[in-house]
């Protein structure tokens, strides 16, 4: 009958598919406890435990829903109030501000200050980041230039700003918690900041004061900064820079002679409020000299680039928590993903190269932690002296690739703004390119190898974790990592003598097989120790499936072939 409903249609239900969830990302995640477990003494391990289960518990349940619930929410500048006064005030999202209080609670940069744990403090401080990085939008991001403005004042001597600002920056107190910027990025170039355009002037007070624009300051709400700027009179080039320390506001809570003329509209990172801040005399304190400014803020950028390493490798375990719940969830031609072989290939190449990215980044962790407390070997504090940068630039790369295979795991969903999905890729992007893109990354590599003494103490922590390996499996695992940095150190050889454009040519190629070499050796040793000792045999399939991807990138021929294509492109 026409305008008669079929009851069958009325009662159709249709299927929705059942979301990916997350458990207590401390219990579910075997990689870090297995970790954790070889390197920290048991007492150790007993004491910090309670509170990397408590963050884990938060990081895969309240503070994810959170984070799910405030997708659509970003930074607010508001220039002016209702009587017409500027005031510049940048208002953080609800998840930011929980993070806020919850990093200072659980000491996300004050456990590497406390000296509870000595060499360990460190291995403790950047396990609490890696699980809490994933939920909280970025809010790493201010915490490492906090933790590197920390390491950078109490390396400087300068007592009056140690005492100022210390007690601040490792409170766990959030209502005197302060976080830092690290503002050196100019519009004239961000890794070229021998170019900056800043000034500082001495005024009739003897108070130095900074004239210029600083164009991506991704801390724009921190209570204090460490900034570059050239003292009048002084020559160009970074030589010529001085670093100074400024603190933002008045005891009024006033913008001290600057202005955030906006907001970056960015592709990622969007809860980060990124601005772009005119100083108008805003009044500084130099840290060290008026001299040597981009040598004296080194420490800091060594810090930043772990904390991006650290963050790089909780991405890709969050995205693989989802990708394998999901598989366990989602049904397609009559059986689970998780069913499906070639599915479950795709999930093993995936974790095989988080599982590297892990092992590579916590060793060098632990050299900062034993750096920091005296107890480095001098073959360790000459490899760390370029992992710094062979840590970052490798886990980058590996963040981008391991996001967007998630999104395709995920199907459909992956690119629904509203899964939370796309969120992971968006924010990984920017991974590879903060402190120091992966060229110039792999140039501050090449400049490491200058003290002789880098190189051979990689060479030799390979060779102690091949010599490690018992497993048939895992001894031919590592004799990959060892013949591609045996290839690697033949291309050096070629390429010396040719000069330095054969060598910046190739100097990302090589500064990739120099650290996924040195990744799958580590994941060997671990693989052995866990085989040995907890009769796990999952890190040793995840090093034989990683041995089987291109460790090795450095291609003969280089210094001709390819330099010529390079000038070729370059001319077209």
């Amino acid at each position: 009958m026409h305008g008669a409903k079929d009851l069958s249609v009325m009662n159709f239900q249709p299927f929705n598919q059942p979301a990916p969830q997350l458990g207590n990302q401390y219990d579910d995640d075997r990689v870090l406890r297995s970790y954790l477990k070889r390197v920290l003494p048991p007492d150790v391990l007993a004491q910090v435990e309670p509170a990397l289960r408590e963050m884990g518990e938060l990081a895969g349940g309240r503070l994810y829903q959170m984070q799910l619930a405030d997708r659509l929410n970003e930074p607010v500048l508001t220039h002016w109030d209702a009587w017409g006064n500027r005031i510049d005030h940048i208002e953080i999202t609800p998840l930011w501000r929980e993070a806020e209080r919850l990093a200072a609670k659980f000491g996300v940069v004050a456990a590497a200050y406390e000296g509870t744990y000595g060499r360990y403090d460190r291995i403790y401080q950047f396990a609490l980041t890696y699980l809490f990085h994933p939920s909280t939008d970025v809010y790493t991001c201010p915490l490492a230039m906090t933790d590197g403005a920390a390491r950078t004042l109490l390396l400087s001597g300068n007592q009056e700003l140690i005492e100022r600002a210390l007690p601040h920056l490792t409170s766990r107190d959030p209502a005197s918690f302060w976080t830092s910027g690290q503002w050196m990025t100019e519009s004239t170039g961000g890794s070229d900041v021998g170019r900056s355009e800043t000034v500082a002037v001495l005024d009739e007070e003897e108070m130095w004061r900074l004239h210029g624009r600083k164009w991506f300051t991704s801390a724009a709400t921190g209570q204090m900064t460490l900034t570059l700027a050239r003292p009048e009179g002084n020559p160009p080039g970074g030589k010529g820079l001085a670093l100074f320390y400024l603190e933002t506001c008045d005891d009024a809570g006033r913008l001290q002679n600057m202005e955030i003329l906006r907001l970056k509209d960015k592709l990622g990172t969007r809860k980060v409020p990124t601005a772009e801040i005119m100083l108008y005399g805003a009044p500084a304190i130099p840290v060290m000299g008026l001299h040597h400014g981009v040598r004296n803020i080194v420490p800091m950028l060594h810090l930043t680039r772990t904390w991006n390493a650290v963050s790089a490798t909780a991405v890709m375990r969050r995205g693989l928590a989802l990708a394998r719940d999901y598989a366990r969830r989602r049904v397609a031609f009559g059986t689970a993903l998780a069913q499906k072989p070639l599915h479950v290939d795709t999930l093993a190449m995936l974790q095989a190269e988080f599982e590297a990215a892990f092992h590579l980044t916590f060793y060098g962790v632990a050299l900062i932690g034993k750096d920091e407390a005296g107890d480095i070997g001098e073959d360790e504090a000459a490899l760390l002296r370029m992992l710094t940068s062979i840590n970052k630039l490798v886990t980058g790369k590996q963040g981008v690739a391991i996001s967007s295979e998630i999104l395709e795991a995920h199907g459909g969903a992956g690119y629904v703004e509203d899964t939370g999905l796309p969120l992971l890729l968006r924010d990984a992007q920017v991974l590879p390119i903060w402190e120091g893109t992966t060229n110039v990354l792999s140039l501050d590599v090449l400049r490491a190898l200058q003290d002789g003494d880098s190189l051979a103490a990689l060479v030799k922590k390979v060779q102690v974790c091949a010599q490690s390996a018992q497993d048939e499996r895992l001894v031919t695992a590592v004799g990959t990592a060892e013949r591609a940095l045996a290839h690697a150190q033949q291309w050096l050889q070629a390429a010396l003598p040719q000069g330095q454009p054969a060598l910046e040519a190739g100097a990302r190629r090589f500064a990739l097989t120099l650290g996924r070499a040195l990744a799958l050796a580590l994941l060997v040793e671990h693989a052995q120790w866990s085989l040995t000792i907890e009769g796990d045999g999952r890190a040793r399939a995840a090093a034989c499936r990683f041995a089987q991807t291109p460790v090795d990138l450095i291609i003969n021929d280089v210094a001709d072939d390819l330099y010529a294509l390079a000038n070729d492109v370059a001319v077209s």
